[in-house]
């Protein structure tokens, strides 16, 4: 497979919109169109460095997403880099997309003087976290939300 993992772009928005959308479903979940708006504008502006997204395409059509938010943390004296969210087309998970992009954000990350890359997942998501399991250390944390 000839995949290219790459930032987002202004002209990806239709793209971005479906799989980040296909994302957002899969969590049951759902956002306004000013969120939508708000948030791609957000991470493809250049000046907005701690909002990052990058895409995988393949064969020219965008199979995935991440996006990755660098932040404070105050037992570190660098900033820390939190993965928000990753999407992979279904037809094609299992075959190393989602495997690339968290690459790429480490890659990202330790370019940025970040190396601590974090992010939850939900406990059914068996096959993602399959995943996870081999690129990742499980920690012991629960999340508490307002």
């Amino acid at each position: 497979m000839s995949l290219n993992i790459r930032p987002l772009k202004e002209n990806d928005k239709a793209e971005w919109r479906r799989l980040w959308t296909n994302y957002l479903s899969f969590y049951e979940s759902s956002v306004s169109e000013s969120v939508y708006e708000s948030t791609f504008n957000k991470i493809i502006d250049s000046e907005q460095h701690h909002r990052n997204a990058l895409v995988a395409e393949k064969d020219g059509q965008l199979v995935g997403l991440v996006h990755f938010i660098y932040h404070a943390h105050n037992w570190r004296v660098e900033d820390v880099c939190y993965l928000q969210d990753l999407y992979v087309d279904q037809k094609l998970r299992g075959g190393g997309v989602g495997r690339a992009l968290i690459e790429a954000v480490y890659e990202a990350a330790d370019a940025n003087g970040t190396p601590s890359v974090y992010w939850m997942t939900q406990d059914f998501n068996e096959t993602a976290r399959k995943l996870y399991d081999r690129i990742a250390n499980l920690t012991p944390f629960i999340k508490y939300q307002r």
